[in-house]
């Protein structure tokens, strides 16, 4: 069936960047206090290194070349309907506060789906000295909005049924009301579906929503408490996104552990027992430590 708005095919490898940016402390411990991170790690100046990185933290240094990338490829009225559908983030060494780091995104994939098309963007971040830092694959589905012809470029891999193994434990998380404006300061992205109700409202939303990266996130940090793992350990995160969350909300975070301790799957459910996050998996440095709390 054909959509009133539409995508053009031509975007399919339409790149922007690099974008850099100076990562420092303040940013990287911004970051954590606006997920209402407790762990010292994240806010230890005087460690090596500086303060440790939340895994999640490439989403800020991604958002700006995500931003350049739309304003090239997505008008405004179309853009507006972007929600948060998949992410697979690959850490390939810890950001470090004192890093000058670049990033590039590149539309990689468009897909058919019932709610409207798939977009599929790659980020690759670097180091001064050309080092791959991390490598995020991206897509957001983009509701009521078509293109034209075949599916075209990369498809995220499914990971993960819906179903957790028997024994997950259950884990419980929060969402206070202000998280949404709080995280927007603190991440450094703005979208004001998130915070304008308004806006949300004018692009089919009933209310704001959390980001999709940030209840990512409020997960990760969540399976990482309950594992006692070092956050500087973890070398990837993937996950689906299959439902919005309102704020405030209370979810369920369901975390299963791997024979080898390498990786980790996790979901969350919310308050009304619907996932919001499926066939989530973290994936762990084989030198991950483990520390008493």
């Amino acid at each position: 069936m054909a959509r009133s708005l539409a995508l053009s095919r031509d975007i399919v490898g339409v790149t922007v960047g690099p974008v850099a940016h100076d990562i420092d402390a303040r940013w990287l411990m911004a970051y954590a206090a606006g997920l209402g991170e407790t762990d010292a790690r994240y806010y230890d100046t005087l460690a090596s290194g500086g303060p440790a990185a939340h895994p999640l933290f490439p989403v800020s240094y991604e958002w700006p070349a995500m931003v350049a990338l739309r304003e090239r490829t997505t008008p405004e009225a179309i853009a507006l309907r972007s929600v948060h559908a998949t992410h697979d983030l690959t850490l390939h060494r810890p950001p470090r506060a004192g890093d000058t780091l670049s990033t590039t995104a590149r539309v990689t994939g468009l897909a058919h789906r019932r709610a409207g098309t798939l977009m599929t963007v790659r980020h690759e971040t670097v180091d001064a000295d050309g080092l791959p830092v991390s490598t995020t694959d991206y897509g957001s589905v983009y509701r009521d909005v078509g293109f034209e012809g075949e599916d075209s470029g990369f498809q995220p891999e499914a990971r993960g049924g819906l179903e957790m193994p028997a024994g997950a434990v259950e884990l419980a998380l929060a969402v206070p009301a202000g998280l949404a404006h709080v995280y927007t300061e603190c991440a450094r992205i703005w979208n004001p579906i998130h915070t304008d109700v308004a806006v949300a409202r004018g692009a089919g939303l009933p209310d704001i929503i959390l980001h999709g990266t940030a209840t990512l996130a409020l997960a990760v940090s969540r399976v990482l408490g309950h594992l006692t793992a070092d956050p500087r350990a973890v070398r990837g995160v993937s996950a689906r996104f299959t439902g919005m969350v309102p704020l405030p909300s209370h979810l369920t975070v369901r975390v299963s552990e791997t024979a080898e301790g390498k990786a980790v799957t996790f979901d969350a459910r919310g308050q009304d027992g619907a996932l919001v996050l499926a066939g989530g998996v973290l994936r762990l440095a084989w030198t991950a430590e483990r520390t008493e709390t």
